[in-house]
């Protein structure tokens, strides 16, 4: 106990020690929110992982869909790092980074303003993002207060309470820089941790190969008709493992706190770097969390965890030694906290921003924004806390239903609003209305415990169905842009233009850097 104590403490102080130093630096709205756009590739990419991957993944979902899927769920990690992590940098990176900064946009629903020239349009995304990265923040709580249950014996309600004071403290005082800076230092921790706590998992039932043996002799509750189904390529139920993948991977292109991360690079080769670097951590930290997590029957007992999907990676650590036990507490705290700032800084910069600046406070001076958005912060935390101390709520379907919601709203038009001029504002609309409403009948169904016969049947599940909101915003918003009224050609020839700019420079700047070292060796 002592042990796990000493690192904890270690670690708190080191993460409030930034965001207290970040503070001097903060002097206006875009250094809070945006670092200054003059954030590297390592904190950049960084930033983007950590933020991606919280004790959702390691606790919440590496639990239940190893659970369900066994070793198979390891393609859930693989679909993170090619389509959410590797393809999101390629597709997304430098067009949000130029556009954004042409439209001089601080915020997701800033450019929906300035991209389609509609400011109705900004405060519903503002709302639409303010209300549902609550039920996401909410899960991260309780994917921590799980963890630290088990490690230290404390009330699940104390280890959220705590949490939450801390993400105050470094936010709340830094600002994304100091998001920024905790991001790299914690996702460096992250990466040594996952491959100790496989190593050390694995070990407990002798080694990879025996673990596999063991697991392979398992079968779903009723049976099945493959032999060995937890070890087989695909898995028990491969449809839902693709819809899980879905909502995951391809998710990650319409949340704010991540296309965020865009808007704050420094430059273009930023973003190159940037792309290697988020992938491979996305490969390491995802694809480890869901590999483990398919070894999950091997410490549970019964067709069902007793306890709750949630409970079955706490189980799975708990023999592991003090030591490691730390490591793991740090690692999972690390994920989480990265991920709780960016949800935090996000929702409280865009409802300030876009929402009561844009509405009721038209003049707001910058002193007064830092206020607010300082402010705002608080409240985001509170309610989340209030939510996720609700213990009868799921770690996945919390997060099913964020995801679903934002992805679902915000996909289709900010995709196609960097990429085509067809783009119109009832195709936007329709995205924005398509995503809430499916993700709210999905939320519907759950609360009241209806199941749709089959072939709906499929749909049943929360995770399905944000899956299946994102993929609809992918097809609805073209669809709809094609029948209704262009916008004005002048204002589309402005927006796109900005791909198109020439940058001069002296003969010595234009030079490649292979050529500038050369020169500046022989001088």
């Amino acid at each position: 106990m002592a042990v796990k104590i000493i690192v904890l403490i270690i670690f708190v102080a080191v993460t409030a020690g930034i965001g207290l130093y970040c503070r001097r630096k903060i002097k206006s709205v875009n250094d809070f929110v945006l670092g200054g756009r003059n954030i590297g590739p390592w904190l950049t990419a960084f930033a983007y992982g950590t933020s991606y991957f919280s004790a959702v993944v390691f606790v919440g979902y590496a639990g239940q869909f190893g659970w369900n899927f066994g070793v198979s769920a390891t393609w859930i990690g693989i679909g993170n790092a090619v389509i959410g992590s590797l393809l999101a940098w390629v597709v997304l990176g430098r067009r949000t980074r130029v556009m954004t900064k042409h439209f001089e946009a601080a915020t997701m629903p800033e450019f929906f303003e300035k991209r389609y020239l509609s400011k109705p349009m900004k405060i519903a995304a503002s709302v639409i993002i303010f209300v549902f990265l609550v039920p996401y923040t909410a899960s991260i709580y309780k994917g921590l207060s799980g963890l630290f249950s088990m490690a230290f014996g404390i009330d699940f309600t104390w280890c959220i309470i705590g949490m939450a004071v801390l993400t105050g403290i470094y936010v709340i005082a830094g600002g994304y820089m100091a998001t920024a800076i905790n991001d790299f230092i914690q996702g460096i921790i992250m990466l040594i941790g996952i491959v100790a706590v496989i190593l050390a998992v694995l070990n407990v039932h002798g080694g990879f190969m025996e673990s596999m043996n063991q697991l392979s002799q398992m079968a779903p509750a009723g049976g099945s008709e493959m032999a060995g189904p937890f070890v087989s390529f695909f898995g028990p139920d491969p449809v839902n493992l693709l819809g899980v993948v879905i909502l995951t991977s391809l998710g990650t292109w319409g949340l704010p706190q991540m296309i965020h991360k865009f808007y704050t690079v420094k430059n273009e080769k930023t973003i190159k770097t940037g792309t290697i670097i988020s992938t491979v951590f996305a490969l390491i930290i995802a694809g480890g969390s869901y590999f483990m997590g398919g070894f999950g029957r091997l410490f549970v007992e019964g067709d069902t965890p007793a306890a709750g999907f949630d409970s079955v990676v706490p189980t799975m650590l708990q023999s592991l030694p003090d030591l490691l036990i730390a490591v793991v507490i740090i690692l999972v705290l690390s994920a989480s906290m990265s991920t709780l700032s960016s949800l935090v800084i996000t929702s409280s910069s865009t409802f300030t921003i876009d929402f009561l600046k844009g509405i009721f406070f038209k003049k707001m001076e910058n002193k007064r924004q830092m206020l607010v958005i300082r402010i705002l912060c608080a409240a985001f935390i509170l309610l989340s806390v209030l939510i996720a101390l609700n213990p009868n709520s799921l770690i996945t379907s919390l997060m099913s239903i964020s995801w679903g919601a934002l992805a679902g709203a915000f996909l289709g038009p900010f995709l196609y609003g960097l990429f085509w001029k067809g783009t119109t504002r009832a195709g936007v609309w329709a995205g924005f209305i398509s995503g809430v409403a499916i993700t709210l009948t999905g939320l519907i169904l759950q609360l009241t415990g209806t199941l749709l016969p089959a072939p709906l049947a499929l749909f049943n599940s929360p995770l399905n169905v944000g899956a299946f909101a994102i993929v609809f915003s992918l097809v609805v918003v073209p669809l709809v842009s094609l029948v209704t009224p262009k916008m004005q050609k002048a204002h589309l020839e402005r927006a796109f233009a900005c791909y198109d700019e020439t940058v001069s420079a002296s003969h010595k700047h234009a030079l490649n850097e292979v050529e500038e070292e050369y020169i500046n060796g022989n001088e």
